[in-house]
């Protein structure tokens, strides 16, 4: 079902292969986009966010990804115009918050 495929990383431009193994399990993790970066950007980008090793970050439910597992991207808050860290990619038709302002936005709703 799946085959290697040759990409090339947006980081360094050097090419990697995007190997069928890894795309099962990017389709089991319900992933929808192929990797951009190979696999040292990839690490070195977590090592420099200071997540990908012992001892994870905290609260949530037991067992699965931790959060400092978890891809995060930047982005401007829709409220205060401050820095949003968020585990999902922003979309350019939907605002994003900041925690502080999330927490403000959330508790008027209900």
């Amino acid at each position: 079902m799946f085959q290697d495929k040759n990409l090339t990383c947006v980081e360094c431009g050097t090419s990697f292969v995007f190997t069928a193994d890894d795309q099962e399990f990017h389709q089991k993790k319900g992933y929808t986009s192929e990797p951009k970066r190979c696999p040292e950007c990839r690490k070195a980008r977590r090592r420099a966010e200071g997540g990908g090793g012992g001892g994870g970050g905290g609260g949530g439910m037991g067992g699965g990804m931790g959060r400092s597992d978890r891809p995060m991207f930047t982005a401007t808050c829709a409220s205060c115009g401050g820095k949003a860290d968020v585990p999902f990619e922003p979309k350019q038709n939907r605002p994003v918050y900041c925690r502080d302002c999330y927490s403000k936005v959330k508790s008027s709703r209900y």
